[in-house]
């Protein structure tokens, strides 16, 4: 009897073996990551807009913040929901019309006269449209398309939320110092319309999709039914979680995240340099610089949520962060000095560091629904935001000066530090422990 063996197959001499393509989620990864850093630097603007605004059309700075206020507070309301309306009618759909309204908005807003047709335009078209793009997004690219290195890709595509300053903003800048700021707002809306093609091409709403399994995972997926009623348990997650302490605790201290960070240093940062004497273009710079240590930052936040107790480290990053604010006020100046610069790596450092803590220490406490309360926390997030863009620009009219509003977030940072000590977790917050321990929490919530 004979046996044959096959001997594998050698490539032709001068022929290299074929590499291995890149599996198609880091594709959709890339262009949810082009759309987010897009929708990120639409949330900076508008601390490029207020002096061109006030000095052409005489707006109170209070009033201009009011429309960036509004952008906020819709981001946080509708990021909920975002997750749910994909989930409804697919992320390529809901990426599509979010890029459709936030180049719709900056579009219109160039050819607006009135304070209230800046805040409709502004305020609420792209705020509904960044809404759409925000954590939540990031999250359900993580969720469905890898099983493993979700972490990873979290951290990343958190991080190109806001690194969007990083790519456009000092560009934008250089557009209202030498063109005016209708060409810097339409550039922006051109950005967003162009990006509508490759997140189109690119985006998939699940694996089965692309006839591909997800990222890690050992067998094939099929693409689950749609889901009708996301939306409504979103808000039953909410009825159950806000009869919690903890809830309370996560979002009240993510609302001073948000008034400490993008309610006023997105909006109040650029003017306040200003004051000082601070060409924009030079403050913009700042601002991109700060976007360059944030991704950093939350990356490596999210390594050290990996090993350290969560609650400890939230309340790190916010007694930190309340010492870098306070620096902020004699590091202001014509020129960029030593205590700028130490500012600019300190905040960008922590600037979204206290996602990563505040995500795990929602999964520990709540499980399953974790991922919906951190959303409503985010809520809260850009709530604050909205209240410290508003009271900045009321209280630069009112005092001449933005001081007080570095001291006052300070000091509300320290505050969150010590509020964040009072939560009580599982010794281990995982598996099955995790889950009962959030059930039981939950039920008693009910009773």
């Amino acid at each position: 009897m004979t046996y044959c063996t096959r001997l594998p197959r050698l490539a032709p001499a001068g022929h290299e073996s074929p590499r291995r393509r890149p599996h198609r989620a880091w594709w959709v990864v890339a262009a949810a990551g082009l759309t987010t850093v897009v929708a990120g630097s639409f949330t900076t603007v508008p601390g490029l807009l207020t002096e061109p605004l006030h000095r052409e059309f005489g707006w109170s700075r209070g009033s201009i913040g009011l429309a960036a206020s509004v952008a906020m507070v819709l981001y946080g309301l509708i990021a909920p929901f975002a997750a749910a309306l994909m989930d409804r009618f697919g992320a390529r759909r809901v990426v599509a019309g979010a890029l459709a309204l936030l180049a719709a908005g900056a579009a219109l807003t160039s050819v607006m006269t009135r304070t209230w047709q800046f805040t409709l335009l502004w305020g609420v078209l792209t705020g509904l449209g960044s809404g759409s793009l925000a954590l939540a997004f990031a999250a359900s690219v993580a969720g469905r398309w890898f099983t493993e290195r979700r972490g990873l890709v979290t951290g990343l595509l958190t991080a190109a939320s806001g690194t969007g300053q990083l790519v456009l903003l000092p560009l934008l800048a250089r557009i209202v110092e030498q063109y005016g700021w209708r060409p810097a707002v339409v550039t922006l809306a051109l950005a967003a319309a162009v990006t509508a093609v490759p997140a189109w091409l690119l985006l998939r709403d699940q694996p089965a999709d692309a006839a591909v399994k997800p990222y890690g995972a050992r067998e094939f997926e099929p693409k689950p039914a749609p889901a009708p009623g996301a939306a409504g348990r979103t808000v039953r997650v909410l009825a159950a979680g806000a009869r919690t302490g903890p809830f309370w605790v996560l979002a009240g201290t993510f609302a001073v995240c948000g008034a400490s960070t993008n309610g006023i240093m997105w909006t109040a940062f650029v003017p306040a340099a200003h004051d000082h004497g601070m060409p924009a273009t030079t403050a913009a710079s700042l601002l991109a610089a700060i976007g360059v240590f944030n991704l950093a930052g939350t990356v490596l936040s999210g390594r050290l949520t990996d090993r350290f107790d969560a609650r400890r480290l939230l309340a790190l990053h916010y007694a930190l962060r309340a010492l870098t604010l306070l620096l902020l006020p004699p590091a202001l100046a014509p020129a960029v000095g030593v205590p700028m610069i130490v500012f600019v790596v300190l905040f960008g450092l922590l600037d979204l560091a206290t996602v990563p803590p505040t995500i795990a220490l929602c999964r520990q406490l709540y499980g399953d629904d974790g991922p919906v309360l951190f959303g409503w926390a985010n809520t809260a997030h850009q709530a604050g935001a909205a209240s410290a863009a508003f009271l900045g620009g009321t209280l630069r009219d009112g005092l001449g000066s933005y001081d007080l509003v570095w001291v006052g977030t300070g000091a509300l940072c320290a505050a969150a530090s010590l509020t964040v000590l009072v939560l009580r977790t599982p010794a281990r917050a995982d598996g099955r422990q995790a889950r009962d321990f959030a059930k039981q929490r939950l039920s008693s919530s009910k009773r």
